[in-house]
């Protein structure tokens, strides 16, 4: 019996040894399993995350892309690279002033013609729109659209009463020419009084073009180097350079200068003097040049303008130069358009050294103009806009009952607009639609434009126009022509004349 237990306990003893040794597997199957499920799983995820990430990937690419083709048809010929840095096409967002650019050099530089350029517009949005905009430090302006055919804009306060006061100066000092074509009346031909009349101070702070108190050599002689005329005929000129070279410092005080000009003048002449023989004939127009030695206001309007248009700085400065126009009574100028129409029989006259010309007509091609109001009108003088904002324009429509609408003498009051002369106040105009690369397109002719007759008081205004070729080429080549010739003169002596509108382009 008691070996039968033995046996029996012996039996299960190797029996729990046995399984021992046998491998425990069917117990863990379920894990197993469940790994090798979650595996698979894991597997689908993986490849739809991944699926996934490169639908959005390729449509990134394609968004690259096409962002980088819009760019590169918008900016046609290329993009602008100049001393301002301005690249943005528009000034559209009315919370967001325009910054202020770093002053502009008084030299031309030669990198600015080299690189091709874009044309800048700012956009209008819808008729009455303000945006403010930063011209001045420390202060913003309002430029509101007036019209939309043609892209109008107006400028409150865009002159000080001092700059409006010195450019009137600066254009009677010059001298004014009739701009009319007709004959002169009798009444005009039998006047002899005085356009102007300044005091030696007045005439002094005019020469003083950097406002230091001090006239230097350069100041002065700077007046005799514009071929658009002088400040100074050769006996005064060479009388006050005598004086000046006399003094130990090399500079004129307010008191040297009024001793040496004094001198200048006929024994007994007084010292406040008046410019009857040189400006004795009621005239209309002068042209003042904003280069380097010109008076420093005009470098303030010229950057100024560049600074609001945005546009390259080397079109600017190798645009026409200022012109000053004085409307007395009874003045007027019929509707025009600025600027022409291009066709393949005429060239720019602005451009016209870079091209053949023995062939072509000459045209003026003005992109856009900014008139300055220099004095405010009692009444009458106002700037019209016949057919701003029509809905269509036809040429045959200027014609109303019998009447000519371009004839402003006569139909001015019927013009869609007209902008009344406050002083102070500019007008920015585009004459040319955008050809949708970048460029300047056809004539906009909606931008007919007048100026009413004079009823009471005088007006004085200024025309700043930025002179483009439709030809981009033409215009690169013009651009080149005139960087050889700057670097040219830039190695000469110190008194050579430097590079001046007059150079390169004629009164128009």
């Amino acid at each position: 019996m008691e070996d039968a237990q033995e046996d029996f306990m012996e039996q299960e003893e190797q029996e729990e040894y046995e399984d021992r040794d046998k491998p425990l597997t069917s117990p863990y199957i379920p894990p197993y399993r469940q790994t090798r499920l979650h595996v698979q799983r894991s597997s689908i995820c993986s490849r739809a995350y991944f699926v996934v990430v490169m639908v959005f990937f390729h449509v990134y690419i394609l968004n690259v892309i096409g962002l980088l083709l819009y760019v590169h048809y918008n900016n046609g010929p290329g993009d602008l690279v100049n001393g301002d840095g301005a690249t943005s096409a528009s000034v559209s967002d009315s919370e967001t002033p325009l910054p202020h650019p770093a002053p502009a050099s008084r030299e031309l530089h030669v990198e600015d013609y080299s690189q091709s350029f874009s044309l800048p517009r700012i956009e209008g949005i819808r008729v009455g729109h303000v945006q403010q905009v930063s011209l001045v430090p420390d202060r913003t302006h309002e430029m509101k659209t007036i019209s939309l055919k043609p892209l109008l804009f107006e400028i409150p306060g865009f002159l000080s009463e001092e700059e409006c006061r010195v450019v009137v100066q600066l254009a009677q000092l010059k001298g004014l020419m009739e701009s009319q074509t007709t004959a002169p009346s009798q009444e005009q031909e039998e006047s002899n009084q005085p356009l102007l009349s300044l005091s030696t101070e007045e005439v002094f702070s005019l020469l003083d073009l950097n406002q230091d108190g001090l006239l230097q050599k350069q100041e002065i002689v700077s007046h005799s180097r514009s071929r658009d005329g002088t400040w100074l005929n050769p006996d005064n000129l060479r009388q006050i350079l005598t004086g000046l070279e006399a003094c130990p410092t090399g500079m004129l005080t307010l008191e040297d200068f009024t001793r040496v000009y004094d001198v200048s003048q006929n024994p007994g002449q007084q010292r406040s003097w008046k410019l009857t023989s040189q400006f004795k004939q009621r005239s209309k127009h002068t042209w003042l040049y904003q280069g380097s030695g010109s008076h420093h206001v005009l470098h303030t309007l010229r950057n100024r303008l560049t600074s609001l248009t945005r546009l390259p700085s080397a079109l600017v400065e190798l645009s026409e130069p200022l012109q000053v126009i004085r409307y007395e009574h009874g003045d007027f100028s019929n509707a025009h358009h600025d600027s022409s129409a291009s066709h393949s029989d005429t060239i720019c006259a602005h451009t016209r050294l870079a091209g053949n010309t023995s062939a072509l007509t000459e045209v003026s091609c003005r992109y856009l103009t900014m008139l300055f109001y220099l004095s405010s009108v009692e009444e009458g003088g106002e700037t019209t806009f016949p057919v701003a904002d029509n809905r269509t324009y036809e040429e045959q429509a200027l014609i109303q009952d019998g009447v000519d609408l371009t004839d402003t003498q006569e139909t001015c009051a019927r013009g869609n607009l007209r902008m009344k002369p406050t002083a102070g106040t500019a007008l920015l105009w585009y004459n040319h639609l955008s050809d949708g690369r970048g460029w300047m397109g056809e004539l906009d002719e909606y931008s007919l434009r007048g100026d009413c007759p004079v009823r009471r008081g005088v007006k004085w205004v200024a025309n700043s126009w930025v002179n483009v070729d439709p030809d981009h080429q033409q215009q690169a080549r013009y651009q080149r022509l005139v960087a050889k010739r700057y670097q040219a003169k830039s190695g000469m002596e110190e008194h050579h004349q430097p590079l001046s509108h007059s150079d390169l382009h004629q009164d128009l």
